[in-house]
């Protein structure tokens, strides 16, 4: 006796449908977004529990909180609805899909695993953003005004000097965002030495971070945003993860021909993939970045080149070295070895 149940979960209140087997809608109620409550509600559930909630804000904590008293588990990416909608609309469909296997879209979750690395990795790219935000504020009031922008408007030393070039109106926002830049910069090197030293805690990491354009920065957010290797079963998975897979769209794909039906060729690329991990994404890139402008000896450098010879777009020949660094990190982090750039090599010289 199986019983299926969706969460719809807000701030204060939480809608729980249950639906058996046969699709009969058997329980609905509505309680408080609370970790007792919600325990309390699934021990008066019998039978087999299948539990399906939306991803969120509350969706790690629920997982971590709701697991040891469900069969299953499952965080979803709802699909939109078209027509009239509420939160007891949302829970039934939610429940009857998880009940005919019809989600399309689940989200990878263990909350305990590498916990303290996600927190410094996210605390960092945090305090990174909010640095790039203030100076991107810092250069846009300056260039209303006319005004070219030097590093030395990022300098406390040398800020004021750059400062005495606003009209007095437009100076004082410049001196906020310029105190507001001096407090961002130690809290983001505190941070940044926080999260060598949990990296240095995972083994994972130092192998990843033996990879072409790879840091320990880089190396940790990649292993903190996948977690575990095995969760892809091939490259182009991981392609798709990462926001590296090409989408292409075709219609009319059948043409008469002499010898019978032929394929057309009317298939057509409508850039990479959207449904991805933006920080993954940002470190494959910036590892491309890297070795395409800083290793004229690597490799995948030679590698660039030889795309761009052949008449290769820049974007789609980095692309295709980030997809290559992608590659590589995968299959290092499933076999726990260090990146050896011979064995590309090899295979560079045996694909050409």
């Amino acid at each position: 006796m199986s019983r299926y149940i969706a969460l719809d979960v807000h701030a204060e209140s939480t809608t729980c449908a249950v639906v058996s087997s046969t699709g009969k809608r058997l329980k609905h109620q509505v309680l408080e977004t609370s970790a007792s409550a919600l325990i309390s509600f699934l021990k008066t559930v019998p039978g087999r529990k299948h539990l399906v909630l939306e991803e969120g804000t509350y969706s790690a904590w629920l997982h971590e909180t709701l697991t040891p008293f469900v069969d299953e588990l499952v965080v979803a990416i709802p699909e939109k609805l078209i027509g009239n909608k509420s939160d007891a609309r949302d829970a039934w469909h939610l429940a009857e899909q998880l009940r005919m296997g019809t989600i399309q879209r689940q989200v990878f979750k263990r909350p305990r695993e590498l916990a303290a690395l996600r927190a410094a990795v996210r605390a960092h790219r945090l305090l990174t953003s909010d640095i790039v935000r203030v100076k991107n504020r810092l250069r846009a009031l300056f260039r209303s005004r006319g005004l070219a922008v030097t590093a030395k408007v990022y300098e406390a030393s040398s800020r004021d000097t750059v400062l005495g070039l606003l009209p007095r109106d437009s100076r004082y926002q410049a001196e906020i965002l310029g105190k507001q830049l001096d407090a961002l910069g130690p809290l983001r090197e505190e941070t940044e030495k926080h999260l060598q030293e949990e990296a240095k805690r995972v083994p994972s990491v130092a192998t990843v971070a033996t990879l072409p354009g790879f840091g320990l920065i880089r190396a940790a957010t990649l292993v903190a945003v996948a977690i575990t290797p095995t969760r892809f079963r091939t490259t182009r998975q991981f392609w798709s993860y990462a926001g590296l897979g090409i989408v292409t769209r075709s219609s009319s794909d059948w043409v008469k021909h002499q010898q019978g039906w032929v394929r057309a060729e009317v298939k057509q690329t409508r850039g990479l993939n959207r449904n991805r991990h933006p920080w993954l994404k940002s470190v494959l890139k910036g590892a491309a970045t890297s070795v395409t402008t800083r290793m004229p000896g690597h490799p995948l450098h030679a590698d660039y080149q030889r795309l761009l010879r052949d008449g290769t777009k820049p974007n789609l020949a980095k692309l295709t070295i980030a997809r290559r660094i992608a590659s590589a990190a995968l299959a290092c982090w499933k076999k726990q070895e260090e990146y050896d750039s011979s064995k590309h090599q090899s295979h560079i010289t045996a694909a050409s």
